[in-house]
């Protein structure tokens, strides 16, 4: 570790206030940035935790699930309401990690680092959640930019995130059997924003949208129709895990199991 300043605001305002010092980072659940400043692969002169600006607990309507930013993926897998409205979202929180992750780790950390093997950007992209922070209202096609990128500016904070309820929906990943992390996964949707699929773990700009999957799929919602619908590797990982070439063949794979989960 080195010297840094630590502040631990007790409101949004203080929290943005904070952030807009130069090389402030947040943190939310920590489950990223401490490893990394351990590692001294970064070196903010703030870092600013959020955990007490409150952002937790789960409200669900007849059409949507809203998830403040600071609630825990074992709270969002444990929620009985997000298990009755998108049973694939509290599916997808309680294979995140490990317990102790599940325990710190935050679904607003997690989309605002946009780790490309992460989970939940999968769900986001897929269901087509609205991020919420502390400045605006962003749609998830456009908020993920790229690689660890996002469309926050250094001084917004994620506040909630709004998921719309669909009629079907499923997540299953490949993991990494040390890390958890996704080698490749995919959330598959159909509902009031279309038939959608992301891919997390695979691409070499983090998730993104299958276009060819979901065109197959809207035409038949059925794993048997994504049978050859290929997947090119040119935009693909390619590392001591799992080949580019090797994550294009999974992507099919674990498409279809996706499908046939989903029902």
């Amino acid at each position: 570790m080195y010297d840094f300043t630590y502040a631990k605001p007790a409101s949004l305002a203080a929290a943005t206030a904070a952030l807009a010092t130069e090389d402030a980072k947040a943190m939310a659940g920590g489950m990223t940035l401490i490893p990394v400043l351990k590692q001294r692969l970064n070196k903010p002169s703030v870092v600013v935790d959020l955990s007490g600006l409150g952002l937790t607990g789960i409200t669900v309507t007849g059409d949507s699930v809203t998830i403040g930013a600071m609630t825990t993926h074992a709270a969002v897998a444990a929620s009985a309401e997000v298990k009755r409205a998108i049973p694939a979202l509290a599916a997808l929180a309680g294979i995140i990690g490990d317990k102790e992750v599940r325990h710190r780790g935050t679904i607003g950390g997690s989309l605002a680092n946009n780790d490309p093997a992460a989970d939940y950007p999968a769900a986001a992209l897929a269901l087509g959640a609205t991020i919420t922070t502390s400045k605006r209202a962003i749609h998830a096609d456009d908020y993920f930019q790229g690689m660890f990128t996002t469309a926050l500016e250094a001084d917004e904070i994620i506040t909630s995130v709004s998921f719309p309820v669909p009629a079907k929906a499923a997540y299953e990943k490949f993991k990494n059997p040390a890390s958890r992390y996704a080698m490749v996964g995919v959330f598959v949707a159909k509902g009031p924003a279309g038939t959608r699929v992301a891919i997390t773990g695979a691409g070499q700009g983090g998730v993104f949208r299958h276009a060819g999957f979901e065109a197959a799929l809207a035409a038949n919602w059925s794993a048997a129709a994504l049978t050859g619908v290929p997947t090119s590797d040119a935009d693909l990982n390619s590392d001591i895990h799992a080949s580019a070439e090797y994550r294009a063949h999974l992507c099919n794979v674990v498409a279809r199991r996706a499908v046939a989960a989903a029902g």
